[in-house]
């Protein structure tokens, strides 16, 4: 473990039976950072002009207090006679700032390298890349799609090669669940960037965008939909980012960020580093589950928190400018889309792919159009429905989501299951033949349930004439 040759000056916050030391600062800024300091002034003046305008400078924390390391540190190297560390890692920031590590710890975001041989690291690693890129780290090579993509976002785990250098496949790399050789994951600077560590700059949406945005997770797009969003960027002058105490209603009122919800302080609750205390629903799996369940298969602390707690933490944020009966309306409007997703798309699909893969011409994963249809409809689609739920952007849930999820369950993914099981039916393969013959009976009792029979003509005739009186009302209606 690095450590400063500096004592920090501190004072003890008690919270329950734990204690944790938090830095105020040092009298003067030390010997060694000074040394450092003449040198990067000159070679260097973007990051000296960074840590310039940090608390950390008004604190006297300079580049040897963060950076100092052991001889017996894997990624120790000397450095014109001090022995430092490139990388610096939670467990370095918790010298100062062990509460916020402690939480950052036990949150999803420091696991998130886990996804290290997942089915998502599978598509960067085989089916986009290959073995070219060649490292001393990597001598049978690895993917360059993983090192630029994944990694960057999920973190990787970070080789050290002789004399602490480390490995230009795992370095540089930001990613919020880094695995770092000392054993801590994560990476505080994948929020508070270096050198500055501002905390205005964490407490921006764009922030959280680096990594919450795109097809299979657009946190970022929904947020700038949504009336958070517009309401965030038309007032940023009014949000009042720098302020050290920044709590909703007395700091700033105007609009909501990303933290507002998921991190900061409200007046009847601190600030948090583990950003799924105020989660009620984890939509990231095909089938979204409470968060409380997600934590306890990770082993994480927050098993201990029942969705239900969080969901009343979340609703705290929101009772800051939102009635109870406003709040409790959006949480029913939530779950309700939650429900028809699982229920409609999500479990009989989950169950009708596992039936086909016997079926499917190549066993490996995404080598099928099937695999990609279904991938596809939970991983994209159906996440963008649940999220944009989530945080109210229409467009997100309807047209890029539940919009979406059906398109492909009607018109992919229900015709490709049909072609593999009348391939098969009559196959001279008995397990063929009768993995063919489970399908099509799965098949044929969703398509006749209530959520799917209209698709094959077997809405009632109630149902029909409702549907017809709708539409005659609805050209009544607009008639010019």
């Amino acid at each position: 473990m690095k450590l400063a040759r500096v004592s920090v000056v501190t004072v003890v916050l008690a919270s329950g039976a734990a204690a944790f030391a938090q830095a105020i600062g040092l009298p003067r800024i030390s010997d060694q950072s000074q040394e450092c300091l003449t040198c990067h002034k000159k070679n260097t003046l973007v990051v000296y002009q960074q840590w310039g305008e940090s608390k950390h400078y008004r604190a006297n924390i300079g580049c040897y207090e963060c950076h100092a390391a052991e001889k017996t540190d894997a990624d120790a190297q000397d450095h014109y006679g001090f022995t430092i560390a490139v990388l610096v890692t939670p467990k370095d920031c918790a010298r100062c700032h062990s509460r916020e590590t402690a939480e950052f710890s036990a949150s999803h975001h420091s696991k998130g390298a886990r996804i290290l041989g997942s089915l998502d690291n599978t598509l960067a690693e085989v089916v986009e890349g290959n073995k070219a890129m060649k490292t001393l780290g990597f001598p049978e090579g690895v993917s360059a799609a993983a090192v630029n993509g994944c990694w960057q976002c999920h973190g990787s785990q970070v080789k050290v090669l002789a004399g602490g250098k480390l490995d230009p496949a795992t370095w540089p790399n930001s990613g919020i669940g880094r695995i770092n050789p000392d054993g801590s994951e994560g990476a505080c600077n994948a929020c508070h960037t270096r050198h500055a560590f501002s905390a205005a700059q964490a407490r921006h949406p764009n922030t959280c965008g680096k990594c919450h945005l795109g097809p299979d997770h657009p946190q970022k797009e929904i947020y700038e939909e949504s009336k958070h969003g517009i309401l965030f960027f038309a007032n940023l002058d009014r949000m009042n980012l720098d302020s050290n105490k920044w709590i909703v209603g007395e700091d700033y009122w105007a609009a909501p960020a990303c933290v507002t919800c998921h991190m900061s302080a409200t007046r009847t609750q601190p600030v948090t580093h583990d950003v799924g205390l105020r989660i009620s629903w984890n939509n990231r799996p095909a089938l979204s589950v409470r968060t409380d369940e997600a934590d306890a298969k990770m082993g994480l602390p927050g098993k201990e928190a029942p969705w239900q707690v969080r969901r009343k933490n979340m609703q705290d944020v929101c009772l800051n400018c939102h009635a109870q009966g406003w709040v409790d309306g959006f949480y029913v409007q939530y779950d309700a889309l939650i429900d028809l997703y699982q229920e409609k798309f999500a479990r009989p699909g989950l169950e009708l792919y596992n039936l086909a893969k016997p079926l499917r011409p190549v066993p490996e994963e995404f080598a099928n159009k099937l695999d990609w249809v279904w991938y596809e409809l939970w991983h994209h689609e159906g996440r963008r429905a649940r999220h944009g739920a989530s945080m109210m952007a229409p467009d997100y849930t309807h047209w890029h989501g539940t919009y979406e999820v059906a398109k492909n369950f009607y018109a992919e993914f229900v015709p490709e299951l049909r072609d593999l099981m009348e391939r098969n039916l009559k196959s001279t393969d008995e397990k063929l033949a009768k993995a063919a013959e489970a399908l099509k009976t799965r098949l044929d009792e969703v398509l006749s349930s209530d959520d799917h029979k209209w698709s094959i003509g077997k809405l009632s005739p109630e149902e029909k004439a409702k549907r017809q009186q709708a539409a005659e009302e609805f050209k009544k209606r607009y008639a010019q």
